[in-house]
């Protein structure tokens, strides 16, 4: 009978384990942008997104011990922007991004306090909500549309994940987000170039439900 109970005790250990392997959280933050630069026959503009809020979703699957894996979705509201001569030209605008990352824990599943690092890939939709300027204030230099455009996404970063409780995680996260050059939204003049990526740094803040 104490062998019996014994390995039903551990069976409901293991299920207990196994029903919370996965993580739900929402997530909110500020998205920060480095400019990236535009040279023409006129001269240089920086061109980038203004800085926002963000807000996301992240689900979490905890495969190993020290390895997780995340699907991440993270909205931005920022407006694309040429800025020339002192000149601002922008665009309403936002960001969707969605990637897969792969988590790197410092610290055992056991442990309430994980430090971790973070790496993936995925894509991200510029979407423009707003009309085009008109006139283009430097079309000698680059032009500002309203097209949507996809574009290959990148993200590193790390963070610390808290167990408050048996089921709650609280998680503070930085991630470094960066993409190619966004063509189809900023068009530098013929003959023109781009040089630089469209990188936005995000700390964010979020608490999680485990299962």
């Amino acid at each position: 009978m104490k062998r019996i109970l014994a390995i039903a005790a551990l069976c409901a250990s293991a299920c207990l384990a196994q029903e919370q392997q996965y993580e739900l959280s929402g997530t909110i933050g500020y998205g920060l942008y480095r400019h990236a630069t535009v040279f023409s026959g006129d001269g240089t503009a920086t061109a980038g997104v203004r800085n926002r809020f963000v807000a996301g979703i992240v689900f979490t699957d905890n495969m190993y011990q020290h390895l997780s894996g995340e699907v991440r979705y993270l909205y931005q509201d920022g407006n694309p922007y040429v800025n020339y001569g002192g000149v601002l030209a922008q665009v309403q605008g936002q960001s969707h991004a969605l990637n897969y990352d792969l988590l790197f824990h410092f610290r055992p599943r056991r442990e309430r306090f994980r430090p971790y690092l973070a790496a993936g890939l995925g894509a991200k939709d510029y979407v423009l909500t707003g009309p085009a300027p008109f006139p283009q204030p430097f079309p000698n230099v680059a032009t500002i549309t309203n097209n949507d455009q996809w574009r290959l996404l990148y993200s590193v970063g790390g963070g610390v994940k808290y167990e408050l409780g048996k089921y709650v995680v609280l998680r503070v996260d930085f991630h470094d987000y960066f993409t190619p050059f966004p063509k189809g939204v900023i068009v530098p003049a013929p003959h023109g170039t781009d040089r630089g990526i469209f990188e936005q740094f995000t700390p964010t803040f979020g608490v999680g439900y485990r299962f």
